[in-house]
């Protein structure tokens, strides 16, 4: 049990997390830790289910109001801003991996989200309470598949196999566009507002179920036993576009980069119950190009992550997650989740 589970730490370094096209929200965690990992060779799937609600408005460090928005815009020359609601986030990420040895591993993960979008839209200064009166909320909703990810990950440097490297590419398999603010033009594929006062209008371009961008992967991880019954673990990745799909001149869109960096604890004495606890680091840097909404898509945030494994039977096993945000350092004015959730189940044979 024991070298299962430190092979479930391991698990992180195929662990991607969901592809979310959020600014800067619950997008660190990686689930697939508790998933049922495993160094010998055969096939794993795992299917998870993510939640995050961003219903609260947040600058820098701390909370923010629709009247800071408008009236103390990051643009001054602006003299305003967009109000954004809410966004409720759904995702459910299929996972399937091969490992012909116990050095190497083969990961594909689809996802496929549902996304709902409220937002009272650019408003000018000064402020007044009627620019977010229920009749100036415009809604957009879309579901289908993302960006899906091709990893691999080799694990033989060290005979314990407990420290290895990861490396990928994430393709542009889901639905993206946007709308060109200069003439009006639809660029690419791109969901609409179905609501309010924008309806009609394209959903940001950060916001559709794809993105656009072809990005590379790298990553690495070490795990190690710190008693008879903790192990703990640390492990790094990095993400950034090596192309783009909207690359037209006034309407082109670059997701930026971003570096997330994991460290926990999972404790080890009971055989078919595995409470676990992790800190999870995310930063991300800001989106680029005319289409991308630069002055808000950038920051810093760190969870807090209680979660637990529990051994349904053999080889099968069902996860969940909580992430709880403990600190945020957020360019411009974001929507930020309370909380975020996940609930998986995996089977390997």
């Amino acid at each position: 049990m024991r070298a299962l589970s430190r092979a479930l730490i391991a698990a992180l370094a195929l662990a991607p997390a969901p592809v979310l096209a959020c600014a800067t929200c619950g997008c660190s965690l990686s689930t697939d830790a508790a998933a049922g990992y495993s160094s010998q060779p055969g096939w794993q799937v795992n299917i998870d289910f993510t939640y995050i609600d961003q219903n609260q408005l947040r600058h820098g460090t701390g909370p923010a109001t629709a009247g800071e928005v408008v009236d103390h815009p990051v643009d001054p020359v602006a003299g305003g801003g967009e109000v954004e609601k809410g966004t409720i986030n759904r995702y459910v990420n299929l996972g399937v991996t091969y490992r012909p040895n116990a050095d190497w591993g083969f990961t594909v993960v689809l996802p496929w989200l549902s996304r709902n979008h409220t937002t009272y839209g650019d408003q000018d200064a000064p402020f007044t309470p009627s620019e977010i009166a229920p009749d100036q909320i415009s809604g957009a909703r879309l579901s289908g598949l993302g960006d899906m990810k091709l990893l691999a990950s080799y694990q033989g440097f060290l005979p314990t196999h407990n420290f290895g490297i990861q490396f990928g590419v994430k393709l542009p398999t889901g639905r993206y566009g946007g709308q060109d603010a200069a003439t009006g033009a639809i660029i690419g594929n791109p969901a609409a507002f179905v609501s309010g006062p924008m309806a009609g209008d394209a959903l940001d371009t950060s916001l559709q179920a794809g993105n656009g961008s072809a990005d590379l992967i790298a990553g690495a991880y070490y795990y190690q036993a710190v008693s008879q019954d903790f192990d703990a673990f640390v492990n790094g990745q990095f993400q950034a576009a090596i192309s783009h799909r909207l690359h037209a001149s006034g309407a082109d869109f670059r997701p930026g980069n971003q570096l997330s960096l994991s460290a926990g604890l999972r404790y080890e004495a009971h055989p078919t119950w595995v409470p676990q606890l992790q800190i999870n680091l995310l930063r991300k840097s800001a989106d680029q190009g005319a289409l991308a909404d630069s002055l808000d898509s950038a920051g810093t945030v760190a969870y807090l992550s209680p979660g637990i494994t529990v051994s349904l039977r053999k080889n099968l096993q069902l996860y969940g997650f909580a992430q709880l945000p403990v600190y945020s350092r957020l360019q411009g004015y974001q929507v930020f989740p309370r909380w975020t959730a996940n609930i998986g189940l995996s089977a390997s044979f």
